[in-house]
């Protein structure tokens, strides 16, 4: 595997987020899209390595206290998250250990660093991963502690607030929200047990979303539920209504509530772009450029493959999908390699349709882009178009979730996006 290698500069960071011109496209025609599982294991591990070394045994994660970023998004968790992915690919014991050390250390700066209770920017990320990392580790005391702070969280007044109640001063999305909340307990609930986290806490919080989103509907707006983040009506996955609906497709809806789902969904799926069928990244914005998991296509694209797994006699979500999958082969080799807004993000796009259809052209869709990012992630790094050094090695702007993608493509048919898909 090429080394990946190199100090991304600023340079041209306003228009890291433009897709690559049609010769980049045209690569993947030369690609040999069947690279065998071990390259892609080769890859993996050897990239997983130098995020290790990268951002902790390099000093930053043991010797940086305060301003250490401890997030699953683009700190520190988010190496603790490739190391627990390692794991369960591998069975290296010695990433599982590598994984409780750096959580150690973040619980310890969690409760002064960050205020959000989200899996990805936020304690939950904290005391979830370490709960479950614990479990894989036979180590029940230290499981039932993080369980507990986790516990602690969910008790929180703000969570379960409606608009009744003043509860808009938390805000409902994924990165920073009620719907992070809401991942985070569900990542514990799938590890350890359905009642880990028990639903008699996490159903007001749902109730609450729902709430929200029906109070955020504008008299103009012929759409059952909207959410604003500092001022912005979201569509995507980060901030917005694909992100939150994905959520809230996990748990059991009543008629009611899942008919606002529905209608949520179809709204957007008429409202996207009728010339290349893109979805806008906010309520009423004419750009059509981003094509990414925070906002575009990819992001809504995995959200209607699970539309279309819960609300399976419902065609249109399937097709939905499907469409907007289309969009992401034809535009989704951005000038990123991270999850949140680049290449590997959008093989996940794949993935998904991959495992909802059985159609092996998602596969090899999937590997076509993971197999662009093997020949390719070092330009792409060393050509600058990173956020910057410090999130060059991170699970949603940088390379460790190129590293991620890789180990998914070991096993394609039980592949998850990081912090974002279950199951």
């Amino acid at each position: 595997m090429p080394s990946i290698v190199g100090i991304p500069s600023k340079e041209g960071h306003e228009e890291c987020n433009e897709r690559l011109d049609q010769n980049h496209v045209a690569d993947l025609t030369a690609i040999n899209v069947s690279l065998p599982a071990e390259k892609f294991l080769q890859a993996a591990i050897s990239l997983k390595d130098q995020v290790v070394e990268a951002t902790w045994k390099g000093g930053g994660g043991r010797d940086s206290g305060q301003s250490l970023d401890t997030t699953v998004y683009k700190g520190l968790l988010g190496t603790a998250f490739t190391c627990l992915r390692s794991y369960e690919v591998t069975g290296n014991h010695h990433d599982l250990l590598l994984s409780a050390e750096i959580i150690d250390t973040c619980a310890l700066l969690a409760p002064t660093l960050t205020r959000h209770p989200t899996f990805l920017c936020g304690r939950g990320g904290v005391y979830a991963l370490g709960a479950v990392v614990a479990n894989y580790r036979s180590d029940p005391l230290r499981r039932d502690y993080f369980v507990n702070l986790f516990l602690e969280v969910a008790q929180e007044r703000a969570l379960p607030s409606g608009p009744d109640e003043g509860g808009f001063g938390m805000p409902y999305e994924l990165l920073h929200g009620r719907a992070g909340f809401l991942w985070a307990a569900l990542f514990i609930n799938k590890h350890l047990g359905q009642e880990t986290v028990p639903m008699d806490l996490l159903m007001p919080v749902v109730e609450a979303v729902l709430a929200g989103g029906r109070a955020g509907v504008s008299d103009t707006t012929a759409c059952p539920l909207m959410f604003r983040f500092h001022g912005t009506r979201y569509w995507g996955a980060a901030h917005g209504l694909a992100g939150i609906l994905h959520v809230l497709l996990h748990f059991p809806l009543s008629g009611e509530d899942a008919e606002d789902v529905k209608g949520t969904l179809r709204y957007m799926m008429r409202n996207r772009s009728p010339h290349s069928g893109n979805y806008p990244s906010s309520e009423g914005n004419p750009r059509d450029k981003l094509v990414q998991w925070s906002h575009g296509a990819t992001g809504i694209a995995i959200t209607l493959c699970k539309a279309a797994q819960v609300f399976s006699s419902d065609r249109e979500f399937r097709d939905a999908a499907i469409e907007a999958g289309e969009v992401v082969w034809k535009s989704g080799l951005v000038r990123k390699v991270g999850l949140a807004d680049g290449v590997s993000g959008n093989a996940y796009a794949f993935l998904a349709l991959y495992r909802l259809t059985g159609d092996s052209i998602y596969e090899e869709r999937a590997k076509a882009f993971s197999s662009f990012l093997y020949y390719n992630a070092r330009k792409i790094v060393t050509a600058g178009h990173l956020h910057g050094a410090d999130h060059a090695y991170s699970l949603f702007e940088g390379l460790a979730g190129t590293a991620c993608l890789w180990f998914d493509m070991l096993s394609p048919e039980s592949s998850k996006f990081p912090g974002f898909e279950l199951e």
